[in-house]
């Protein structure tokens, strides 16, 4: 077996013609940079900024999460600058996978694309069954109470019992959120993107309300001491405990890499996508620090460690913001919907791109041809992300969408570094700045996070990427549509 065989490269000149949207099953270009920054937004700021932020606070950084803050956005703006410098250069859909098959040849990009399948589909479905959980929460608030059997899921594991029955026969409410939004999906990226922009202003348009509110019940005397003192255990504040705390918040930026998989259906993807990367970044991050500043002023951290830290701060502000608590709930809605759908979009396209390489089943990069979007994939992910998040108890996967979120980081980070040295006359309408340093920078600080993660993470890892081997090897090697084309 060749070497060439492996590790062909798509060539950047010929990127262009492949993404026009006049070619055969061309998607169309109508996302403009205030729409991929909205995406962007959806997909990051989840529910993570209602409850991690606490959590973090409490048990690990005190006040000085702030900082925290600060250095899982650096962390993030690294691999954020890669992106969009890959992005504008390589306007194409398929995000990580389409950059990979560039700098690393066909082997690597198969590796990333089929380890973003498993990253996207457990993301969104947690997400769901996190979704149907405040679903429930506002029925009850309203006197309505959906019934175990058709709320949680039959299928639960234990490390005593293994799997089991729960008595339960489907989570209806985790399992339609992902039927609607795969429908939205098919229908077409303007339906979905205007769906999205919606929930976006609406969780943002809550944490200014909750900002504005809060700061007149600011307490100062509840940042101080503002770096509280290490209790002798690694992690538990202290300057370790703001690091800890910063790796714990990294995920809570996790997601922006999904504005990339839209290159194909953007407006002037060279200079629209880097725009919606570093904007939806921005953006999220000023929404973090503020948010954290009232959480850790109106009460003190040491009260922040629960699931809804935001009822803590609201119930210290008085009786009457009680009314704003069923506000909170309705974003936290917003901001999980706004999350699955931007991780099934970039899922689809990522489906869009292998299969229209022939690395998976040419029907999959079906476009239909009224709606033209993926629709046969979405089908296929509403499918499995029904099944998934309506049977089984997802949470024990969060860990391994994290784990390959940083994976691909680093190795897009390398991507940049690679294609600088090897192609440097190719131009470049966002550059990432002071590389090699950013680009170097970027890679040690994902790698180092996933030192952290248990054994059992990385054996799921390692499963799953076994599986995809045998599927690269049995289909997708004798397929591939640039490897044919090079022998």
């Amino acid at each position: 077996m060749k070497r060439v065989d492996l590790f062909v490269k798509k060539s950047v000149h010929g990127i262009d013609s492949e993404a026009s949207e006049g070619s055969k099953g061309g998607l169309k270009r109508h996302l403009g940079s205030l729409q991929l920054t909205s995406i962007g937004i959806g997909a990051i700021i989840g529910a993570g900024i209602f409850v991690i932020t606490g959590q973090a606070a409490a048990y690990a950084a005190g006040p000085a999460v702030l900082f925290s803050f600060l250095i899982a956005a650096i962390v993030c703006a690294f691999a954020g600058f890669c992106y969009a410098e890959l992005a504008s250069f390589i306007p194409i859909a398929g995000g990580s996978y389409s950059y990979a098959y560039v700098a690393l040849g066909e082997f690597v990009a198969w590796a990333i694309g089929w380890s973003s399948l498993i990253q996207y589909l457990a993301s969104a479905c947690v997400v769901a069954v996190g979704w149907s959980g405040y679903f429930k929460s506002i029925l009850v608030d309203f006197g309505l109470n959906l019934p175990a059997l058709f709320s949680s899921a039959p299928f639960i594991y234990s490390p005593e019992l293994g799997w089991h029955l729960s008595g339960s026969y489907l989570n209806v409410p985790a399992a339609g959120i992902v039927l609607l939004i795969c429908l939205m999906i098919a229908a077409g990226v303007r339906a979905a993107t205007t769906l999205n922009n919606v929930m976006v202003a609406v969780k943002l348009l809550t944490i200014v309300l909750f900002i504005a509110f809060g700061a007149f019940y600011i307490n100062p005397a509840n940042w101080h001491p503002w770096i509280p003192q290490n209790t002798g255990a690694f992690g538990e504040f202290g300057w370790s405990g703001i690091l800890r705390a910063a790796g714990l918040l990294f995920f809570a930026y996790n997601g922006f890499d999904t504005v990339a998989t839209l290159s194909q259906e953007a407006i002037n993807p060279q200079k629209s996508i880097p725009r919606g990367i570093v904007g939806a970044l921005g953006i999220s991050t000023v929404a973090y620090v503020a948010m954290v500043l009232v959480l850790t002023g109106v009460v003190s951290y040491t009260t922040l460690g629960v699931s809804d830290p935001v009822s803590v701060v609201l119930d210290a502000m008085g009786p009457q913001f009680v009314w704003f608590g069923f506000v909170v709930k309705f974003a936290i809605l917003a901001a999980l919907t706004s999350v699955i759908l931007a991780v099934f979009l970039a899922q689809t396209r990522i489906f869009f791109m292998m299969s229209k390489d022939g690395l998976l089943p040419k029907k999959l990069a079906r476009i239909h041809p009224k709606l033209r979007t993926p629709a046969f994939s979405a089908g296929i992910i509403a499918i499995a992300g029904t099944l998934i998040s309506g049977l089984f108890p997802v949470d024990m996967l969060a860990q391994l969408v994290s784990l390959v979120a940083l994976v691909v980081f680093a190795i897009m980070c390398l991507a940049v570094l690679i294609l600088r040295y090897t192609q440097p006359k190719i131009a470049r309408p966002f550059k990432v700045p002071f590389v090699p340093y950013v680009p170097i920078l970027g890679i040690a600080c994902c790698l180092g996070q996933t030192l952290f993660f248990p054994l059992t993470i990385w054996v799921q890892f390692f499963i799953w990427m076994l599986l995809g081997l045998l599927v690269y090897f049995k289909y997708g090697f004798r397929h591939s549509k640039l490897r044919r084309e090079s022998l």
